[in-house]
This record gives structure tokens, C-alpha cells and sequence, in this order.
């Protein structure tokens, strides 16, 4: 028997439905299938860990009574950490920065939001580039400089903002927020743990996440280390581009993952950064998401 089977879990999944509200704009959100995914998750478990916690997508659609999220970009953990203690802080923070932009010239005044964010990245200001930036595509130089431009897009207003704070802030009740690297957030996991790992596309996110170091064997070793000690490990990954056309290039260790699924993500959210927003028919994104159960 395998020590996922031998325990006692304290937590029942019932199939997620779709949760389409964001909190962030984020590259890669998995908000629109994030369901899709939760659906591949076993029946039962205890703690719910990400450490790669981004816009918290599927922690948001899941909304487990028992979390752990967490991620090493530290302004990030901030803007998730005020929403779990401080909410009306967090609708404070956009409502100051929305005003201040639409009482001045709009690219000007993000220009100033973005230029006091690289001088001191701090979760307020990002919380609102995030929504205010071209295309949602928050992206970083090497040295953690954020260069996104100003979206043609108009912000939603602090009180549509409010009520998005307000649901999430319902939804992600049960969960604590941690700044913490992912290798010491997987390894904090103990048997009967469910661990959601969405890391860093290596073939496609190179310019959004270069500031953040992350080493896709070390993940494989950490999530072996995982396995052995009873944890359940989904994995979601590089898959493939155009229509299924590219599978992207990733040696996975024998033996680590017991199954393997391919879940739609829709149209490139890159593709048409790059594009100047054109929508490219072709350009469909298929995730692999990788289990060790």
C-alpha cells in the first residue's frame, strides 16, 4: 500500500466549478481552467501547498479549507499576505494609485506608479500595475526592473476592485501566506500533503521570471524527495505551442510521475503581448500536468 493510501486526510474535494474573477492580472494564470485542473487532484488530502503561488489562480478556485501559499518574490507574498490580514488596506492601495491616475495624464502618471515600484518594489504598487499594465503581462528585466508599458485598457474602479477583494478574501480563508523559497515550501510538506506546483515556463517566461532563480532539476529532486515521503505532487508544465505543432523539450526523471494529462490553456497571453495585442488563432497553448499519484 502506498503511504497516501495508509493515511487519514482531513480534507474532501468536491469537483471545483469555474471561478472566473481575478484578483491580479498575472502571466500564466491559470484562472480560466484553473477547475480543469483541481479535477485532477486526489479525492482527499490535508494540507493544500503552492509554492509557486503567482496570482493564485487555482488556490482561489479551490478554496480549501487548509493552505499554505507561497512564493519567493517577496512583493508579491505582500499584496496576499494584506489580503489575508488587512483587507481594507488592500483596497486603500488601489483606490489611492487609481485616483492618481485619473487625475493626471494616464500614461504619465503609471510612469510614476512604475518608477516608485523599481525604486522600492513594494506589493502596493504592483498591486496596480498588475491591473494597469499592457496586456496583465507583468514582466522583469535580469535585475528584477519591471519594464511592462501602460495598458490602453482602463483599470476597474476601487469599487468593482473592492468586491473582488472581498470575494477572495472569503475564498482564501483558510489559507496562510508565507515569502518563502519554493525548495523550503515543498519540503515543509508531510505525508497526506497535496503540493500544486506551477513554476516558471523555461521555454516561454524567460522575460517575466528572470529575476527569479529557479532550477528545474532541483524542483524534480525536491519533488521525488516529496513523493517518497507520502506527498501528492501535481506538476503543471512546459506542454505545447501552435496548435500542439511544439512539444517543448523537458527530459522528466523515469519513474517520478505515475500519470500525464494535457489541459488547454486557450490563446498565447504572450503571443499577443508580443503581437501588439492581435489574437493569433493558431497560437493555443497546451499545459502538461504531471502527477505522482
Amino acid at each position: 500500500m502506498r503511504p497516501q493510501q495508509a493515511f487519514l486526510f482531513d480534507t474532501a474535494i468536491v469537483r471545483a466549478k469555474p471561478f472566473r474573477t481575478q484578483l491580479l492580472k498575472w502571466i500564466g494564470n491559470k484562472q480560466r481552467f484553473a477547475h480543469e485542473i483541481i479535477s485532477y487532484f486526489p479525492p482527499r488530502f490535508n494540507f493544500y501547498r503552492e509554492p509557486f503561488l503567482g496570482s493564485a489562480a487555482v488556490l482561489g478556485t479551490l478554496a480549501p479549507t487548509r493552505a499554505v501559499g507561497s512564493d519567493a518574490f517577496k512583493p508579491l507574498i505582500e499584496i496576499w499576505k494584506t489580503l489575508h490580514d488587512d483587507p481594507t488596506t488592500l483596497k486603500a492601495w488601489y483606490a489611492e494609485r487609481w485616483e492618481q491616475m485619473q487625475n493626471g495624464d494616464k500614461v504619465t502618471e503609471y510612469a510614476k506608479i512604475l518608477d516608485s515600484y523599481n525604486a522600492n518594489p513594494n506589493g502596493a504598487d504592483l498591486l496596480f500595475l498588475s491591473r494597469s499594465c499592457y496586456g496583465g503581462v507583468v514582466r522583469f528585466r535580469q535585475d528584477g526592473y519591471m519594464s511592462t508599458p501602460c495598458g490602453p485598457h482602463a483599470p476597474i474602479s476601487p469599487e468593482s476592485f473592492a468586491d473582488r477583494v472581498d470575494i477572495w478574501r472569503f475564498r482564501t480563508n483558510g489559507a496562510q501566506f508565507v515569502h518563502r523559497d519554493y525548495g523550503a515550501a515543498i519540503d515543509d510538506a508531510r505525508s497526506g500533503d497535496l503540493i500544486y506546483c506551477d513554476p516558471p515556463y523555461t521555454f516561454t517566461q524567460s522575460i517575466l521570471y528572470g529575476a527569479q532563480k529557479f532550477d528545474l532539476v532541483q524542483l524534480f529532486e525536491l519533488i521525488r524527495q516529496a513523493k517518497l515521503k507520502g506527498v501528492f505532487v501535481a506538476l503543471s508544465i512546459d506542454g505545447s505551442k501552435k496548435s500542439g505543432d511544439f512539444l517543448c523539450d523537458i527530459r522528466i526523471p523515469d519513474g517520478l510521475f505515475e500519470r500525464e494529462v494535457m489541459v488547454n490553456c486557450g490563446r498565447s497571453m504572450l503571443k499577443r503581448f508580443q503581437m501588439d495585442g492581435k489574437t493569433l488563432e493558431e497560437e493555443v497553448v497546451y499545459d502538461r500536468l504531471l502527477l505522482t499519484y
